[in-house]
């Protein structure tokens, strides 16, 4: 299907620098808003428009006795046992109708910079909601949280099955690499215990519990989800923004199209926990 030249539907001179500009502020907005953005895994190489990237991650290193190298003549292999491929390979759409008389009225640029904000925000809620659902997916559940436990105390229970986490990849997690997402009726909770915690010399950091990054989260069907971050990849692709006439009328559309690929890369440092009521 052919695109339409904007400067056919519009006769202002600067509409395709508007529609560059509206593509550039959906983009923008999903990044800022998103959760899954803040804890989604970057490091990986290769080009995600290409349909696929690579996450490498390396086998711990060995420790030997001194001369151990020397005597075999050569340093131990490094070992790329937990690399993962990410294919872009979920494709999604906005797709709206614009009668005639809106173009009209309005202008096909008005009219993307009215529907620019909604389309950014139900690209973020699907994102979010797709790539929590991994989460739990890939991770392993924390059972018996009950809330006749303290807040705090079923929290730093989920944390320390992070951070005291042995394996071929990692020997422990600092704190200031675990993130928390939980459900606002937690997050909640958690600002009241933080408000009763005297600190008057230099405040309280209502995002950070126990040196833990944490996330109010209302797309998530589980009450608290912990992991390293980068626990999970999530690259996106947006193709660009431009209106199209729709064929066998004389309307156009307003659409939004992107891809996205969602896969765990550190599914051993996933938890996640309901905190049951009693």
């Amino acid at each position: 299907m052919a695109r339409t030249d904007a400067l056919s539907i519009n006769t202002d001179t600067t509409t395709r620098d508007k529609l560059s500009e509206i593509q550039g502020f959906v983009i923008e907005t999903v990044q800022k808003g998103a959760v899954s953005e803040k804890m989604k895994n970057n490091e990986y190489s290769g080009d995600a428009t290409s349909g696929s990237i690579e996450i490498d991650r390396f086998k711990n290193a060995t420790v030997d006795d001194y001369g151990t190298a020397r005597a075999a003549g050569a340093g131990a292999t490094i070992f790329n046992t937990g690399k993962v491929t990410i294919n872009v390979d979920e494709d999604k759409e906005i797709v709206e109708e614009i009668a005639k008389k809106d173009v009209k009225l309005y202008g096909i640029p008005s009219i993307m910079d009215k529907r620019k904000k909604n389309h950014a925000m139900r690209m973020i809620a699907d994102l979010d909601t797709r790539f929590f659902a991994e989460m739990v997916s890939a991770g392993t559940e924390i059972t018996g949280l009950t809330s006749a436990t303290p807040l705090a105390d079923n929290l730093e229970k989920i944390i320390q099955s992070i951070e005291t986490t042995q394996n071929d990849w990692v020997d422990g997690v600092d704190r200031e690499l675990i993130e928390i997402s939980v459900k606002p009726s937690i997050y909640g909770k958690l600002l009241n215990y933080i408000d009763t915690i005297p600190n008057p010399i230099s405040g309280v950091d209502e995002t950070i519990f126990h040196q833990v990054k944490i996330y109010s989260n209302h797309r998530q069907t589980k009450d608290v989800i912990c992991a390293i971050h980068g626990a999970v990849g999530q690259p996106v692709t947006v193709d660009e923004y431009e209106p199209e006439k729709i064929p066998l009328s004389n309307d156009y559309d307003c659409s939004l199209f992107y891809s996205r690929g969602t896969k765990a890369v550190m599914p051993d440092l996933i938890r996640y926990a309901n905190i049951a009521e009693i």
